[in-house]
């Protein structure tokens, strides 16, 4: 089936039919060509928002109201400050952000995208088309436990030590037990996957494909993912933080099959057991149709499947140098023990 994919640009769908098969890019031993720079910033969500329902099909009138939405809630952040406003409080004023909300990153890195997408000249209301509500599953019991005690170990900074009082390792015990984006190991929000979703900002990829192994570059802490062509899975004690990822053509499609991940990989919540295939598919000469398929039975009560159009892109893969000249992290380790040596003068955490 002939398929094509689309960007709301100005809310009015802008669609490339797909190729005959014999009418895409290919490379000399006549596989489709998936080189290129991609930039898959969009602003259609992972999840359907609830409000609609078992709907993936959104409206064009409501696809230009979210991009106009997002237009101007962007416009209003990147408003010039007052250069007559006042300095925070020193240590911030205790409220929820960064620093007790001193300061962290402002609209100007901001980069969801600026269009909801379309495939088949129709908008989705979101990436996941599987389950039908387009939402991620319910969660296994043993699935909330786990996600539970995760966020058990990472509140907000309230100015005390309060995980003096937590039997075995706390979070600011040592720097490997930090979160793996904060340690610049991945990516946050899957970004580098599998599955590969988009987030905030730096969402650009890039492809390079050879008759043997096929390369993709993620600028978000520069992750790049080597997947072996007709080859097999490492040995189940081989483990990775973006797993072990083999792939094959089935026709014009390059599919991928992900095992062998750490205890914790970059997809939220999900475990070691985690299996994610991907398929890749050149509808045009400007785009790849890409798609997935999740799958951990020890986190979610049943797979879960998404899609979304990769568009070709000019612009450049920077280097993402996440720690150069990066103090935050030691600082995180010396406040935490200024905060336990307060605690433990006062009798004990607070």
């Amino acid at each position: 089936m002939r398929r094509e994919a689309c960007v709301a640009l100005a809310g009015a769908a802008i669609c490339v039919a797909g190729m005959a098969a014999a009418d895409i890019p290919r490379t000399a031993d006549g596989r489709p060509d998936l080189s290129g720079n991609y930039d898959v910033a969009t602003l259609t969500p992972l999840q359907r928002p609830e409000m609609f329902g078992d709907k993936l099909f959104l409206t064009p009138e409501r696809a230009r109201e979210i991009t106009e939405r997002e237009r101007a809630s962007m416009a209003a952040a990147q408003r010039d400050s007052d250069p007559d406003r006042t300095a925070p409080p020193e240590g911030g004023d205790g409220s929820p952000g960064a620093a007790g909300n001193v300061g962290g990153y402002n609209a100007f890195w901001i980069d969801r995208g600026e269009d909801t997408f379309a495939i088949d000249g129709q908008f989705r209301t979101s990436i996941i088309t599987q389950p039908q509500n387009g939402r991620l599953p319910d969660m296994t019991p043993a699935g909330r436990d786990r996600r539970a005690a995760r966020r058990a170990m990472f509140r907000p900074n309230t100015g005390h030590a309060w995980w003096l009082d937590i039997d075995g390792v706390g979070p600011y015990d040592d720097p490997e037990v930090r979160p793996l984006a904060e340690r610049c190991l991945l990516g946050f929000g899957s970004t580098s996957g599998p599955p590969m979703l988009p987030v905030l900002y730096n969402n650009l990829k890039r492809i390079v494909q050879t008759p043997d192994h096929v390369m993709i570059l993620v600028e978000m802490v520069h992750d790049a993912r080597i997947i072996r062509l007709n080859s097999e899975h490492a040995p189940p004690s081989v483990r990775k933080w973006m797993g072990d990822s083999i792939g094959w053509w089935e026709g014009d499609t390059l599919v991928v099959d992900t095992t062998n991940f750490r205890a914790t990989p970059g997809l939220s919540s999900a475990s070691e057991n985690l299996h994610v295939v991907e398929r890749f598919e050149r509808l045009n000469d400007e785009t790849l149709l890409y798609s997935f398929t999740v799958e951990d039975p020890t986190v979610w009560t049943q797979p879960w499947s998404g899609e979304y159009p990769w568009p070709e892109t000019d612009a450049s893969v920077y280097e993402y140098a996440c720690h150069e000249a990066n103090y935050a992290l030691g600082n995180i380790m010396r406040g935490a023990r200024l905060l336990e040596a307060d605690g433990l003068a006062a009798g004990g955490a607070e």
